[in-house]
């Protein structure tokens, strides 16, 4: 039987230090990649993803492009040694979402490269202006943690809402700090397994970010986008993004909305995808979907050794 692939690209939390440098020693098109990033920008991401410092990659305006280069550069090294393979499907978590965009031809490299700096730098500018952040709530019902944080926010006056549907048992909730620590002791008196603040400092997908929607709404209608020539399956309602004005809408709502990551898999494998290639650093997503389905095959490609794992293995 035929395999029908999609193709996962990772979000921010998947940065490591020393990303996409053993890519860029052994294949000249991973080189090239950085190359035209640190061009693009004018500083050298290359750097900051091979040797840090840690802080500033941690830094949201950086994280967001340089997963995003190491992500396609892993892509254009696996097409390079000659990995054929096309997708049924592609998907990105958050900021992925621009990678799977690239993949499907929607955005050349350097117009989604510039778009995801711009998105890091306005998210930096709405953590200050609106501080927050997030926290992920492991074993307690979508519907509870819902309900936890309507709650939280009616209490306390502000925002906290659910930012990340990941898999079965995991939920990321996101927003004003007061409501977050709230919601969170109200998650540990509900009988969560774990409550973790993350180490971030702004309220992704929450309505802490709407401050800036506007201005990265024009950056979005600047920028040349095609109807993808791939099927690109959308955070936020877990379809199909079938036009450019699909495009627009989910750019900028996901800003704000919540990130349906256990839909938007299942949707994916209701329409006979019978395998997933995350395709970036670490294996976050990888991890996700086997909880999602444990059947399901997944394989994770984000180093020399990933690139030579798939072309060997037929892929």
């Amino acid at each position: 039987m035929t395999e029908t692939l999609a193709f996962l690209f990772p979000g921010q939390g998947s940065q490591v230090l020393g990303m996409g440098q053993d890519l860029a020693r052994a294949y000249s098109v991973a080189r090239d990649t950085f190359a035209e990033a640190d061009d693009l920008l004018g500083f050298s991401l290359s750097t900051l993803c091979f040797e840090g410092p840690e802080e500033a990659l941690d830094d949201t305006i950086n994280t967001q492009p340089a997963i995003f280069v190491a992500s396609l550069a892993t892509l254009r090294a696996l097409r390079s040694q000659g990995w054929t393979a096309l997708p049924g499907f592609t998907a990105g978590h958050s900021l992925g979402e621009y990678s799977a965009l690239v993949a499907s031809g929607a955005l050349t490299f350097a117009d989604g490269l510039r778009l995801v700096r711009e998105r890091g730098r306005l998210m930096k500018e709405a953590g200050e202006r609106s501080p927050g952040g997030m926290a992920a709530i492991l074993k307690v019902d979508d519907e509870t943690v819902a309900d936890i944080c309507q709650r939280a926010s009616q209490e306390a006056g502000t925002v906290v809402q659910v930012a990340n549907y990941n898999s079965p048992g995991q939920v990321v909730i996101s927003g004003d700090n007061k409501a977050l620590e709230l919601a969170m002791e109200m998650a540990q008196a509900a009988g969560a397994r774990r409550v973790v603040r993350l180490a971030v400092s702004i309220a992704a997908h929450s309505p802490l970010m709407a401050a800036i929607a506007d201005e990265f709404r024009q950056a979005v209608e600047a920028t040349p986008i095609q109807s993808p020539q791939v099927p690109v399956v959308a955070n936020i309602t877990a379809r199909l993004l079938n036009t450019v004005d699909d495009i627009h809408q989910e750019m900028v709502g996901q800003l704000t909305s919540s990130v349906r990551w256990v839909d938007s898999v299942k949707y994916m494998l209701s329409q006979g995808t019978t395998g997933f290639i995350e395709i970036g650093p670490k294996d976050v997503l990888t991890g996700l979907v086997r909880r999602i389905d444990k059947g399901v095959k997944a394989v994770a490609c984000g180093t020399v050794d990933g690139v030579q794992a798939l072309v060997t293995g037929g892929e």
